[in-house]
């Protein structure tokens, strides 16, 4: 080869090699799937960043837009967040998700109604898309509270809207309506023993009013005759559920079961998981199905449930572990040692354990039996768990504490205000729940809805209501000492939950390594009034990364 030959091939290596460097050195060592810019994203202690990137579900890094940029890779999607506020995904610590999904598709909602000519509206447009003779089924989630001066609508108004369907209308676990000739239809009216425990509301000429009451029971157990959907629409109907939740930032529940909830009604979810189709990480818990069998059926089911992995996870038992202290304000020392069975060989075998107590005043019968469990077994490390108790105590709270129990609350009161005040008073009202104190105590707490059959599964109803104190009529009920502020409501929502989890220290929160579960929200809730959160809805949820809910005109805005 010639000198000058050589000398073209040396520049021409040289340039080859230094514009491969100018390539290289452009492409991240560790490029991110994808990358969120120009967001305002909330970090612990009420700090922001602007950007996040993700790679293989995990958050990867937080940051400035500059600093997030440098994770750009040939093939990594981006984001803007259109500075909006962005959160960890929400996680409900108590909603009976899995029952509301298996029939809501096929119901009418009154959630937001505030009027008589709305909630007409809603049973007039099912009566319209529904085949005639079909029921129309209105199974909880609103209060006469809602309603302007608490009038709801009358029997001729109902009647009148559902037209040739048959109708049900459910308050709370409280009463019913009921069209007339809906309990023969039902096969009700032949049922006595369940008949003998309705109270039938007549007017002041001694007609019925077509409403009747009844124990939590009871209803339940009325309910429970309503015809119901087919699996295929129950496979549906769950799914379409969930993607509601999402719609609202929820990326996460806990499922406590329930009160006539056998194994069967978890096939739909079990489904969903096996095809890969949740779009919600859901820990449940299963419940005693038969009264007086409680340990051998809990021993029995636990052999036929899937296995766990991160979407789908067995959280141990409850919320109802046994019969006779379940919605049981007096139980027998027979009903304790009963759960104490139970409740030891949960303790024995590291079985997570969340109860449902409705009050304070009978709660000590609870805790004695916990105290007795744990004479023989630790429970510190299990995550057991105590649901609703409105109205606990600083003794009761510390009495929790020191057995290593944690507190699910919801927002009943911003529901069920008026009931709470007319039982306990209003001074009651005012200090109800007692969040401050049990904050300052450390106690573990997550915060929930209790959704649907009570109240309606809005998280932000709820976040709201922990911050105003202020009931769904709009009157004040809880004092500031007790309210939150914006970032401990959002703190208790997701990483609070978070603690109740088999995998919480992999969610909850927004930092590198945890799982990107997140929403970017419609409006920042620490800027916009506070009696405006209830409106909040997500413009994009993410879980693990997967898009899960996107609003439709969020990329268009």
């Amino acid at each position: 080869m010639s000198l000058k030959a050589f000398g073209f091939s040396l520049f021409f290596a040289c340039a080859l090699f230094t514009m491969t460097g100018q390539v290289l050195s452009q492409v991240p060592l560790n490029p991110a799937d994808i990358v969120i810019l120009n967001g305002v994203v909330l970090q612990p202690h009420q700090t922001f960043v602007n950007a996040i990137a993700i790679k293989q579900q995990k958050i990867l890094a937080l940051g400035s837009d500059s600093e997030i940029q440098k994770y750009l890779g040939p093939n990594t999607q981006k984001i803007n967040a259109k500075g909006h506020l962005i959160i960890p995904g929400l996680i409900d610590s108590h909603i009976h998700a899995i029952r509301a999904g298996l029939s809501f598709q096929h119901e009418v909602s009154w959630s937001g109604v505030t009027s008589i000519e709305q909630a007409i509206d809603r049973i007039q447009k099912a009566a319209m898309q529904k085949p005639a003779g079909t029921w129309i089924v209105i199974a909880g989630g609103w209060v006469p509270e809602q309603f302007e001066n608490s009038i709801l609508p009358t029997q001729e108004q109902l009647l009148q809207a559902a037209g040739n369907h048959p109708l049900y209308l459910q308050k709370l676990y409280s009463s019913v309506f009921v069209s007339p000739g809906g309990l023969e239809t039902l096969g009700v009216a032949a049922n006595a023993e369940l008949l003998s425990r309705l109270t039938v509301a007549v007017d002041a000429k001694g007609k019925p009013t077509g409403w009747m009451s009844g124990s939590a029971r009871t209803i339940s157990d009325l309910f429970d005759f309503l015809p119901q959907p087919s699996s295929a629409l129950q496979y549906e109907s769950t799914k379409l559920f969930f993607k509601e939740l999402n719609r609202f930032g929820i990326t996460g529940v806990l499922d406590p079961g329930g009160y006539n909830f056998p194994l069967e009604s978890y096939h739909s979810l079990w489904k969903l998981h096996k095809e890969k189709n949740l779009s919600i990480r859901i820990a449940y818990s299963l419940s005693a199905p038969k009264r007086d069998t409680e340990l051998a059926d809990f021993k029995e089911i636990l052999q036929k449930i899937p296995k766990s992995d991160e979407f789908l996870q067995w959280n141990g038992i409850g919320e109802n572990v046994t019969w006779g202290m379940y919605n049981n304000e007096s139980p027998t020392i027979t009903d304790q040692q009963k759960l104490q069975e139970v409740l030891e060989w949960a303790a024995k075998e590291k079985i997570t354990v969340t109860l449902h107590w409705n009050n304070n005043e009978s709660i000590p019968k609870l805790l004695e039996v916990i105290e007795r469990v744990q004479e023989k077994y630790s429970i510190q490390e299990l995550r057991w768990s105590i649901a609703h108790i409105n109205n606990l105590d600083e003794m009761n709270l510390r009495r929790m504490k020191k057995n290593h129990l944690g507190w699910l609350v919801q927002n009943a009161l911003y529901f069920q205000a008026n009931g709470f005040a007319d039982k306990y008073g209003r001074e009651a009202l005012k200090i109800s729940p007692r969040l401050r104190q049990a904050i300052n105590l450390q106690l573990p707490i997550g915060l929930g809805t209790d959704a649907h059959r009570v109240m309606g599964f809005n998280p932000f109803d709820a976040i709201e209501w922990f911050i105003t104190g202020k009931g769904i009529d709009g009157k004040p009920g809880r004092e500031s000492e007790q309210l939150l502020t914006t970032y401990e409501a959002l703190q208790l929502y997701t990483k609070g939950s978070a603690q109740f989890l088999p995998d919480g220290s992999s969610r909850g929160e927004l930092s590198v390594g945890k799982y990107a579960d997140l929403a970017i929200l419609s409006q920042n809730i620490f800027k916009i009034p506070t009696h405006r959160i209830h409106r909040t809805t997500a413009e994009l949820t993410m879980v693990g990364g997967k898009t899960v809910f996107i609003a439709e005109d969020f990329f268009k805005k």
